[in-house]
C-alpha cells in the first residue's frame, strides 16, 4: 500500500509521486486508483491499486540498495563484450528489461549499451534506450542516495570514463 507523498517508481516511466488515493466507477463497479505524477515528465497516471504490484508500480530503492547499483555498474566482471548479436534483437531485449521495473535490469541494460558502444556505433534505438536508462537509473538514485540527478549521472560518467571519452584514455 502506498501513501500519498510516497515516491514510487513506475515501469519505463521512471520516479514519480503518489498525490492521493481516489475511488471511481469503473464498469459498474467501484475502484480505488493511486494517482501517480511522473517527475521527469510531469505526466499524471492512474494506477489500480488492486493492479498496482501487477504493472510493476513499486517503492523506491533505499540508499542501500541505491549504492548497491552504482557498485554494479562500476563492476565490469559481468560483462562478456560485444557478441555480435544484432541490434533489433538487442533493443527488444533490453526493452523489455526497462519495462519489467527492475532497477537491476535498468543498470543492466545502461552497462550493456555503454560498453558496447565501445567497441561499436549505437544504433539509434540503441542509443534512445540509453539515454532512457540513464534517465530512470540516475533520478532514482538521485532521491534514493540524497543527492542530485546530475551528481549520479557524474558519477555514472567517472565509471565509464575510457568508453566515453577513449581518446583521454589511450590503450
Amino acid at each position: 500500500m502506498f501513501v500519498p507523498d510516497q515516491l514510487v517508481v513506475y515501469p519505463a516511466q521512471g520516479v514519480g509521486k503518489v498525490e492521493r488515493l481516489e475511488s471511481q466507477v469503473v464498469g459498474g463497479a467501484e475502484a480505488e486508483f493511486y494517482i501517480v505524477r511522473i517527475l521527469s515528465n510531469n505526466v499524471t497516471l492512474m494506477v489500480p491499486v488492486k493492479n498496482a504490484v501487477n504493472v510493476g508500480l513499486r517503492a523506491l530503492c533505499s540508499a542501500e540498495e541505491g549504492q548497491k547499483i552504482l557498485d554494479s555498474l562500476q563492476d565490469r566482471s559481468d560483462f562478456t563484450g560485444y557478441t555480435g548479436q544484432n541490434w533489433n534483437r538487442r533493443y527488444r531485449e533490453y526493452s523489455e528489461k526497462l519495462k519489467s521495473g527492475s532497477l537491476e535490469d535498468v543498470a543492466y541494460v545502461l552497462k550493456e549499451l555503454l560498453l558496447i558502444g565501445k567497441d561499436k556505433e549505437l544504433s539509434f534505438g540503441e542509443r534512445r534506450l540509453l539515454e532512457q536508462s540513464m534517465g530512470l537509473i540516475t533520478l532514482e538514485l538521485a532521491h534514493a542516495l540524497d543527492t542530485t540527478q546530475e551528481d549520479v549521472k557524474a558519477r555514472i560518467e567517472v565509471f565509464f570514463e575510457d568508453v566515453l571519452h577513449p581518446e583521454e584514455n589511450p590503450e
